[in-house]
């Protein structure tokens, strides 16, 4: 199993807010997206870990149809790892 902090290269983006949403399952990681991303500035990247394989999907579908710019996806063993730059 790779380690997440393991995982992060000196090259991943930085970021400004994380988002834990491990163990959550479809809608609640968009959900849990949607509110974060309202207390956040245009141009601020959000760090997202999920595990459901859904956000694979959605965590696009997210980005595309609110104008935000997913900057890297990362899938790991158990977990997939976003940075979302918001638009």
């Amino acid at each position: 199993m790779v380690d997440i902090q393991d995982a992060m290269s000196e090259a991943a983006p930085d970021f400004q807010v994380e988002l834990d949403t491990t163990g959550l399952y479809c809608p609640e990681p968009i959900m849990l997206m949607h509110n974060k991303v309202r207390d956040m500035r245009p141009g601020e990247v959000l760090k997202v870990i999920a595990s459901d394989p859904a956000t694979t999907r959605d965590v696009p579908k997210f980005c595309q149809f609110l104008g935000h710019e997913l900057i890297r996806q990362e899938e790991l063993e158990d977990s997939y790892l976003y940075f979302i730059r918001l638009g």
